[in-house]
């Protein structure tokens, strides 16, 4: 007998009702389930089959039906499968979008930086108040776990959890439902104390195993400066304003361009301007290095809690109101190019 489409969904169902409440699941129960609309003698016959296949028992007379151990392994085989295919799907969308994001962001410095003949920086985008999508937990082998967390934005990060004693299938696939259930399209300021309380108290004996899992999920959906790309250009144009020529202005200055660290603290800067344009004079210049010159910034948004800096550095007597409406078209043409990307 073929498991087909409607068989799996079935089945599907029933691990998945069986495993949040523990209770044989009957053919009523199962008829709830929206994406189904089968009625509930359909569903009795397919029941029926799957008993006969082997995939789910009856454990009393007039009762319903629970995972059998083979119904179980076609549930997390496949479960697997999915989660493998839907990973390995966004980690190859990433890389396309990367790819082309950082042509772009390059070419966008060079415009910026021509046009203001000023130097000039923008940073990758990164995510704000990022929301986790999923958590997959795998065995590797007896003593291993290997935790996949794909966060909005399709970032995924994946960590090698050691584990004390080993686990077997079922417990893991209790355990990717848990945690799913609990955190997903949560962000890391919202998994607060009492989510994480609950949590280590439904999972027992595993409690130890859930802290380490939240941690690595803060660790994938928290952003770092330290991984941030930052795009430069025009450094030379500061030769062009004789207050900042001089050799050591103008190499501090050159040198911030090229190690990046100080550009990452500008960036790191939160605007206090509601267009997100920030103009910093002199001795207000969170870098030291940049305190006998001008720097302007500007925050881009691309959808999706993702942002962005672009910043001109020049001497105190530059033209802020060019530099402020290069910003501005600017950051018009990014945002109209990456929602004709979307499209």
């Amino acid at each position: 007998m073929k498991l087909d489409d409607r068989k799996w969904e079935i089945l599907k169902a029933i691990v998945k009702t069986y495993l949040e409440t523990g209770e044989p699941v009957g053919s009523r129960t199962i008829s709830k389930y929206a994406d189904l609309n089968l009625s509930s003698a359909t569903i009795r016959n397919e029941m029926s089959d799957l008993e006969d296949m082997g995939y789910i028992l009856q454990p009393h007379t007039s009762a319903g039906r629970i995972p059998s151990d083979a119904g179980y392994r076609l549930y997390v085989d496949r479960m697997m499968e999915e989660k493998d295919r839907e990973v390995t799907e966004m980690k190859e969308l990433v890389l396309q979008r990367q790819d082309k994001m950082e042509l772009l962001l390059k070419q966008m410095v060079k415009v910026l930086a021509a046009n203001t003949n000023y130097a000039a920086m923008i940073s990758g985008p990164k995510y704000h108040r990022t929301k986790l999508k999923f958590i997959q937990l795998s065995v590797v082998n007896e003593s291993q776990l290997l935790a996949t967390i794909v966060a909005e934005g399709n970032v995924v990060k994946n960590r090698l959890l050691d584990i004390e004693h080993g686990l077997d299938q079922k417990t893991v696939l209790e355990m990717n439902i848990l945690l799913n259930s609990a955190l997903n399209g949560l962000t890391i300021e919202e998994i607060n104390l009492g989510t994480i309380a609950k949590l280590k108290g439904q999972a027992g004996v595993h409690s130890e195993l859930v802290n380490r899992v939240l941690d690595t999920v803060a660790e994938a959906i928290q952003t770092s400066d330290d991984d941030l790309e930052i795009y430069t250009s025009g450094a030379t144009n500061i030769f062009k304003y004789p207050e900042l020529s001089t050799s050591e202005k103008a190499s501090h200055l050159i040198s911030a361009f090229e190690d990046k660290k100080e550009l990452a603290d500008i960036i790191s800067q939160d605007s206090n301007d509601e267009t997100g344009i920030q103009v910093y004079i002199g001795e207000e210049s969170p870098v030291a290095t940049m305190q006998d010159c001008s720097v302007v910034t500007a925050t881009y948004e691309l959808g999706d809690g993702m942002y962005g800096k672009i910043g001109v550095i020049g001497p105190k007597r530059m033209d802020y109101e060019k530099v402020v409406g290069t910003m501005k078209t600017l950051m018009a043409q990014l945002d109209e190019i990456f929602k004709k990307k979307e499209q």
